[in-house]
């Protein structure tokens, strides 16, 4: 067994460093745009008077990193090369994005709104293998260029988790000649919604409530008349782009179906495990630099004439989460590159418990790693002049989003004792 990480990938590791350093690096020291990640992070970042969106120039820099990105060739680097990118692997993907974590934070990698420098772009793949001939030929290429962006609307605010039982409801109905759908309803944590042009929203159009056939998708004009954004809910991490969004009377097409009429639900699943592995090896990443960050700090305070670090009471903690980051990282690069030998829909079968395995034990990690952190820089490790309490509250919400850990725990449960997944059959035949 070879546990090295092929030549290449580490060769592209360093092109990418160097990038960060030729490019993203002088574009976060100019115009005082370190306002954005030092002390002032939060204050730079939330427009308070407008409901705690992002402010607009904080946007235009993230935008402007991503430009330059993309004329380098790394932006798209997960993406096919149909689409200009790479083709870049589930392995390659999460040792990127647990080495820009690494190196804290920074213009290259501000997961605060999935910004990188190398892409996640989950709907380009999304509306190709969902997409009508037309939808692909009016989306992707907006997306790929941002002119187009999108933005998913599934929760509600009576049901999170448990989307099978939404109220949302689009019903057919015929306006001016031409086929189509009303929907009535209103969603949670529509994130993005206020640069988005389209919302896939999710609707029951067939069935009773706990069936998960008969929700379709639907892509809908983020301006259509009836869609209204009720407010943007101030979050732990400010600013705040998750509004909730009512759908009143609101029309669309026939040809607005994304994907299989009643089948939408396989599109909230189209990404999953792809988001998750690649979060968690964010996670992953953060959760090191925590621990690297405070061994450094206990080396260099000398309280009492001493090194902190002499204390086995700092010793011991920041040991036990190295232990578990060394062991986190050979389970998540193991089930990256197994979701890499399998075609999509078996990794659901397959690998969907490791995956989870991964995700929730990643997150309660660096939550841990910030909290330890902290506890370890004292009252500077309090203040915001550090930034593990920015990696603490951007990293919780992962606790509870991208499928809340209770529900990924669920999911390795489901394996493990035979509910679901390879091991089904046999323990059934065995009860």
């Amino acid at each position: 067994m070879d546990f090295d990480l092929p030549r290449d990938l580490v060769d592209y590791l360093a092109e990418l460093d160097a990038f960060i350093d030729r490019e993203i690096v002088p574009l976060q020291a100019q115009d005082d745009n370190e306002r954005f990640f030092d002390h002032r992070r939060e204050w730079a970042r939330t427009d308070f008077e407008n409901g705690g969106l992002p402010r607009p120039e904080w946007e235009a820099l993230l935008a402007e990193a991503r430009h330059r990105a993309d004329r380098a060739g790394h932006l798209r680097f997960g993406l096919p090369v149909a689409f200009g990118g790479r083709d870049g692997s589930n392995l390659w993907m999460a040792v990127i994005r647990e080495h820009f974590a690494a190196r804290g934070l920074g213009l290259h990698n501000d997961l605060q709104n999935e910004h990188s420098i190398v892409a996640n772009n989950p709907f380009v793949l999304a509306i190709r293998d969902f997409g009508t001939p037309a939808q692909r030929d009016e989306l992707i290429q907006g997306m790929l260029d941002e002119r187009v962006r999108l933005t998913f609307g599934l929760t509600e605010p009576q049901h999170g988790s448990d989307a099978t039982h939404m109220e949302t409801r689009a019903v057919p109905e015929a306006r001016h000649g031409r086929a189509g759908f009303r929907i009535d309803g209103e969603k949670m944590w529509t994130t993005g919604m206020h640069t988005a042009t389209h919302c896939v929203l999710f609707a029951r159009t067939s069935g009773r409530d706990g069936d998960a056939r008969g929700i379709s998708a639907l892509l809908v004009p983020a301006k259509a008349e009836g869609v209204k954004v009720e407010e943007y809910l101030w979050t732990f991490n400010m600013p705040t782009d998750h509004p909730r969004v009512s759908f009143t009377n609101v029309w669309v097409p026939e040809d607005a179906v994304l994907g299989p009429l009643d089948g939408g639900l396989a599109i909230a699943q189209h990404f999953v495990h792809e988001n998750r592995i690649r979060q968690a090896a964010s996670s992953l990443g953060a959760a090191d630099y925590c621990v690297r960050e405070s061994v450094k700090y206990a080396r260099e305070r000398k309280p009492f004439g001493e090194e902190l670090a002499r204390n086995q009471g700092i010793q011991f903690p920041l040991v036990e989460l190295a232990t578990q980051i060394e062991m986190l990282r050979l389970l998540i690069r193991k089930t990256a590159w197994q979701m890499d030998q399998m075609p999509k829909p078996q990794v659901e079968k397959q690998l969907s418990d490791k995956v989870s395995m991964c995700n929730y034990w990643a997150n309660r990690l660096v939550c841990e790693a910030a909290d330890r952190a902290m506890q370890v820089h004292g009252g500077i490790g309090y203040s915001r002049h550090k930034p593990f309490e920015h990696i603490y509250r951007h990293h919780r919400r992962y606790r509870i989003t991208e499928g809340s850990e209770e529900i990924q725990m669920r999911k390795v449960a489901g394996h493990l004792f035979g509910y679901m997944g390879p091991n089904r059959v046999a323990a059934s035949a065995a009860a």
